[in-house]
Parts: structure tokens; sequence; C-alpha cells
């Protein structure tokens, strides 16, 4: 009992962020012992606690990549853990961890709202439970319109229950920014490259996810462009660039048609779905790809990557010290706080991917220099894009590629202020210049 009260007296004492981690940790952990039994493995399969444990944190981790294929080597039911699993990291573990609670009739504390207002990246407490019953019933409404659109083209290869169940799976994995699918032979989705439908609900799915709950309310509040809040703006603007620039530059490098362009420039963004074999795409294309993956989706999505307006930041910021002007966008001014937070994110994250690049080059000797750095950019992105080098991967390599892919959904800010954290100084050093550039 004691030692009960003791366990519980730490739990209080962490810090908000600490127990995020925590909480992933343990969901994935938990994830990859469940997918090692023998109800979750086909007959005849086999599957490694470190395959286990690679599937379980891309999907946690709403990534997407595999060691292994998730049809061929899981039943129904480890299919349909995998689904929880990512439905699980795509709202987060404290979003669905309110939703039981309230669902349960039970009182939400200071300390789960204050976890929910740091997982969700919000300024205040303020609606804190009006905005977890928005987010389940948004994700419900778009996950469930998903499955509806998907069905009409995945019946037409499966039989009516086989296909409600890749729909629904599809669905699921889709708005939660997932590259995961179940229709075997390591496929993805290239079969249905000329599917209108598939390809245009899969990345309208994919858009919305990645927005994140917040700008979607705002969208769904407001209707006009004009009346959104700023971040919203700054969002949206973003994201719409990118999809745009991204569609453009690889149907200039690859022979794709417009429509795989625009399917690989959306799902690139953190999603992961490919209708098209990356490993054929030229360094140039994959090179696109990778800076798609780098910036990735928008704060408080099912997305990863430095974000959105992570990216807007410091592009505003680098054009305003061209042209001598103050950081502004949209008649508002943008923060010194922001400009450095953005490129602490940045030079953080660029700190994990170079490292992790390092180690899959030693590890992996045999792989090309943009292959292990794709691999590496798609894990930190949260996106699950590959060449194809990933079930050929080591031990050891896998082991790294699950810790960027943790580190990407979480934020590797984050996680350093987590387990760094010192007050304030008080004394403050006299300024002096150097020479910059």
């Amino acid at each position: 009992m004691k030692s009960r009260i003791t366990l519980i007296g730490f739990f209080k004492r962490q810090p908000a962020g600490r127990l995020i981690a925590i909480g992933f940790a343990s969901v994935i952990l938990l994830g990859a012992v469940l997918l090692c039994l023998p109800v979750s493995v086909k007959d005849g399969a086999h599957v490694s606690f470190i395959d286990a444990l690679f599937t379980s944190t891309s999907a946690v981790c709403v990534t997407g990549l595999i060691a292994i294929d998730t049809a061929d080597h899981f039943t129904a039911f480890g299919q349909g853990l995998v689904a929880l699993l990512i439905q699980v990291g795509g709202l987060g573990v404290t979003s669905v961890g309110v939703g039981l609670m309230l669902a349960a009739g039970k009182r939400v504390s200071i300390k789960t709202r204050l976890l929910v207002k740091e997982a969700l990246n919000v300024d205040s407490y303020k609606g804190m439970v009006r905005l977890i019953r928005s987010v389940l019933l948004m994700t419900l409404l778009f996950e469930t319109a998903g499955a509806i659109l998907s069905y009409p083209v995945f019946s037409r290869d499966h039989e009516p229950l086989h296909a409600a169940g890749i729909s629904i799976f599809h669905s699921i994995a889709a708005f939660n920014n997932s590259g995961f699918d179940i229709l075997g032979g390591l496929r993805n989705l290239t079969i249905y490259q000329d599917s209108v439908l598939l390809n245009l609900t899969t990345a309208g799915l994919i858009i919305f996810g990645g927005l994140g709950f917040l700008v979607i309310l705002d969208i769904a509040k407001k209707r006009c462009f004009k009346k959104l809040s700023f971040h919203s703006k700054v969002v949206i603007s973003t994201s719409i660039v990118l999809i745009i620039a991204g569609t453009l530059l690889l149907k200039a490098t690859e022979d794709i048609s417009w429509l795989g362009a625009f399917f690989q420039s959306v799902s690139a963004r953190t999603a992961g779905f490919s209708t098209y074999a990356i490993g054929d795409f030229t360094n140039a294309g994959l090179f696109v790809l990778c800076v798609l993956m780098f910036i990735g989706a928008s704060p408080g999505s099912t997305g990863g990557g430095i974000k959105t307006s992570t990216f807007f930041v410091l592009f505003q910021a680098a054009r305003s010290a061209c042209v001598k002007k103050n950081v502004c966008a949209f008649r508002r001014s943008i923060s010194r706080q922001n400009i450095s937070k953005a490129s602490m994110i940045t030079v953080l994250s660029m700190m994990v991917v170079c490292v992790a690049t390092f180690l899959l080059c030693v590890l992996e000797p045999d792989r090309t220099f943009i292959q292990v750095f794709f691999e590496v950019v798609s894990a930190f992105g949260t996106v699950g894009l590959s060449t194809g080098i990933t079930p050929g991967l080591s031990v050891a390599a896998k082991i790294v590629i699950i810790f960027v892919m943790f580190i990407g959904r979480l934020g590797a800010f984050t996680l350093l202020t987590i387990w760094i954290s010192h007050p304030e100084p008080k004394i403050r050093y006299s300024e002096e210049n150097i020479a910059i550039g």
C-alpha cells in the first residue's frame, strides 16, 4: 500500500510533458507485447519482439514505417490492435484517457487538464472538457465519412465484410496521418493510383488531420478566412503553398500523373501513403519529399515534423531580415519568443536527423546515403514513406529508427525541456556582438 502511495506521489510530481512521454512509451510497450501474442499473429507467420516493437512504435507515433507487412503477418485481431494503437497515438494518450473518464461520468482533475493542454498545444484551460468532446466527435465524423467513401473502391476487389474492415482501417490511418495499410504484399496504395475517389478521399482525410483540431474547429465556427485566428491563417496558407509547390516539383521531377503528384505531395506531409513506388523516384524527387516530410503537419494535429507554423515563422523572419522590417504577417507581429522557439525546434530537429543518419550509415554500410537519409527524415516526420529498405534493416538500425519515431512524435524541443529544466537565471551578463555570416 505504501509503495502504491509513493508511486502515485511520484507521478503527481512529474511535469506534464514527462507524463505524456511516459504514457506514449507505456502504450508502445503494451502494444508490442500484445502484437506478439498468438491471437495476433497469423498461422505460419513469425513476428519477433523487435518487429512487434517497431510496428507498435510506428502505429502509436502515427508513422507508417513497417518492418513486416501488417496484412501478411497479423490476424484480424492484430490488425484491429494496430488500428487502435494508431487511433490512440493520433488523438493522444491524454485525450483518449479524458474521453474514457467522461464516458464513465468521472470528474476531470486540474492535473489532467494540464496534460491535455500540453498535448493539444492550447493556451488556456478554458473549455478543456468541451474541447475534448469536440475533438472526439470530429474524429468520429471524419473517419466515418472516410470509411463510407472508401468502401466502394475496396468492395470491387474484396468481399463486403473484408472491404468494410479495410475501409475502416484505411480511414483511421489516413485521418491520423499514419501510412499503414492492410492490403498485403507491401504494396500500399500503388494498385489504386488511378482511383480518383480513393486518392481524393485519402488526401482529404490527411489534409484535415494534418491541419490540427483547433484549426478545424475554428473553420467550422467562423467559416470565413478573414475571421479566422492568426494561427489558423498561418496554418492554412502555409499548407496550401506546400501542397501546390510539392505537386509542381514532383510532377517536374518524376514521370507520374498530376493526381499522383498531388497525392504524394499531400501524403509526404506526415501521412506516408504512396500510390507510386518511392524507391523508383529520382534523387531530386526524393529530396523534395524529404523537405516536405521535415516540415510536416501543423501544431495540435495528428502529424509530425517541425510543423508548418515553425516553417512559416522562420521564413517570415528571414524575409524580414532581408528587407529590414519587423517580422509580421496578416497584419500581426510575430514575437521574438516565437522566432526563438521556431529556430530552436529546427536546430534540434536537424541535429536529431543528422545523428540518426550518421548512425544508420555506420550500421547499414550497404545502403546509399539518400536511402538512409530518406528513412530517417521519414521516421522523424512520422511519415512512413520508404524507399523499401525498412524490412531489411538490422536490429540495431531498427532500434535507432524506433527512437527517431518516438522523438518525432513528441518533438525534439519537448523532449529536451522534459529532461533538462532549469529556472530562469536572475543574473544576466552584458551583451557583446560577434561576427555572423
